[in-house]
C-alpha cells in the first residue's frame, strides 16, 4: 500500500480483504488472507460466543500463526464459511507444515443473522462452505468495501441496518493499525435515534457523517434498549431471546508476540464500549482478532504497546460507526430495521 492511509483493514500491509454474499439468503461471508502467516490472537467477551480454531490462539499453544480470519453471518451454520476459505488457501499451497500435509490455520467468528428475512432454507447443507471460497478469491489488497458486504450483508442492530465497518491510523512511531468490525449489535451504535454516533468524540475527517459528539445526551438518550428487550424493538415481542453478535479484527503491521497481541486484542475491546450501548451482554458473541502482519518493528519498552492499544480502541469504535453509517438496503427479502442513509440521508454532493 502507498503511504496515504485508506482508512480500512487493508492499508496494513500484508492483509487482502474478501467479500461474498447473497441477497436471497440476506447473509454472507468476509474472508481476510493474509499474504504471510501473520502472528494471532484473540479475546472473547461475549457471553454467548461462537467460533472455529480460536482455542489455538490462547498464548500457550503451539500455533502462533493463521493463514487467514474469517466473519460470517449464518451463525453455527456459518462456521463452513472457515472450510471454503481453508479449501482456497489449500490450492494455493498454503498452511501449516505437518510431515508432508499442509494445513491452513483459518480461526472463524460467526453473527446471529437468521431472522432478517431471507431464505434461511438451504436444504441439507448450508452455503457458507462455497461462499467462503468465493470470499477468499474475492481476496485483495485494495478492496476497500464496507458496509453491507460479506458477512455484513445480514447484520443488524437495534434500531438500524448493520454491517461492516473499517477504519485505520498511525502510530507516533510510524505503525500501522486499523480494524475491521461486524456490527451485528444487540443495542445500538447511535445516541437515541441519531444522527449522533455514540462514537462521534473519535470521528476523523467526517467519516461517518461529521455531527460530531451529540451536544446533550439526555435521560430518555440513555435509556437502555435492545433486540428482543421490554421495549419490544424492532418488532420483537418482549423477552425474546436478542439475535446479536458483533466481531471484528484489529490488525498492524508491527511485530508482536502471541501474548502483546492478546494485550491488543484486550485492549482494542474498550472500542465496542465507546462505540455501543450496549455489548459485552448475555446473549453477545463478542469476539475480537488481534493480528500482527510484522511488516514493521515494535518500539521497544511498554509506551509503544500503551499507546497503540488505545489508538486501536479508537478504530474499532469509528470501524463500528462506520458500518453502520455506510449499511444499504440488501434486497428486497431483508425485513430489519431502516438504514442510517434512509433516515438521514447523505447530501448530494456525497
Amino acid at each position: 500500500m502507498s503511504d496515504q492511509l485508506h482508512n480500512h483493514i487493508a492499508d496494513v500491509a500484508g492483509i487482502s480483504v474478501g467479500h461474498a454474499g447473497c441477497e436471497t439468503l440476506v447473509s454472507g461471508v468476509t474472508a481476510l488472507v493474509f499474504v504471510q502467516p501473520a502472528v494471532g490472537a484473540v479475546a472473547i467477551l461475549g457471553g454467548a460466543p461462537a467460533g472455529r480454531d480460536t482455542e489455538c490462539l490462547a498464548a500457550d499453544r503451539l500455533v502462533d500463526q493463521v493463514d487467514a480470519i474469517v466473519l460470517s453471518g449464518g451463525s453455527g451454520f456459518g462456521l463452513d464459511a472457515a472450510t471454503g476459505v481453508q479449501a482456497w488457501l489449500r490450492e494455493q499451497g498454503r498452511g501449516l507444515a505437518v510431515g508432508t500435509a499442509k494445513v491452513p490455520i483459518v480461526p472463524q467468528a460467526i453473527c446471529f443473522d437468521l431472522l432478517n428475512g431471507g431464505d434461511k432454507e438451504w436444504g441439507r447443507f448450508p452455503p457458507y462452505r462455497e461462499l467462503g471460497y468465493a470470499a477468499a478469491i474475492d481476496a485483495s489488497a485494495t478492496n476497500t468495501s464496507i458496509g453491507s458486504v460479506g458477512g455484513g450483508l445480514g447484520a443488524t442492530t437495534v434500531n438500524f441496518k448493520g454491517g461492516i465497518g473499517s477504519a485505520s491510523a498511525r502510530t507516533s512511531y510510524g505503525g500501522t493499525v486499523a480494524a475491521m468490525i461486524l456490527v451485528n449489535a444487540l443495542g445500538s451504535a447511535t445516541v437515541g435515534d441519531g444522527p449522533h454516533f455514540w462514537a462521534g468524540p473519535f470521528e476523523e475527517k467526517a467519516e461517518f457523517g461529521g455531527h460530531g459528539p451529540a451536544p446533550v445526551v439526555s435521560a430518555r438518550d440513555r435509556h437502555l434498549i435492545w433486540k428482543g428487550g421490554p421495549t419490544g424493538a424492532t418488532g420483537d415481542a418482549p423477552d425474546t431471546p436478542p439475535h446479536a453478535t458483533t466481531i471484528g479484527v484489529i490488525a498492524t503491521d508491527l511485530a508482536m508476540t502471541k501474548p502483546q497481541a492478546q494485550r491488543l486484542a484486550i485492549a482494542a475491546h474498550d472500542g465496542f464500549a465507546r462505540a455501543l450501548r450496549l455489548t459485552h451482554a448475555l446473549f453477545d458473541g463478542d469476539m475480537l482478532f488481534a493480528i500482527s502482519t510484522g511488516v514493521k518493528s515494535l518500539p521497544p519498552g511498554p509506551s509503544a504497546q500503551i499507546e497503540l492499544g488505545g489508538i486501536a480502541a479508537d478504530c474499532v469504535a469509528r470501524a463500528i460507526a462506520r458500518g453502520i453509517f455506510e449499511a444499504s438496503r440488501p434486497g428486497p427479502r431483508y425485513t430489519g430495521p431502516q438504514t442510517y442513509a434512509e433516515m438521514y440521508p447523505r447530501p448530494s454532493s456525497e
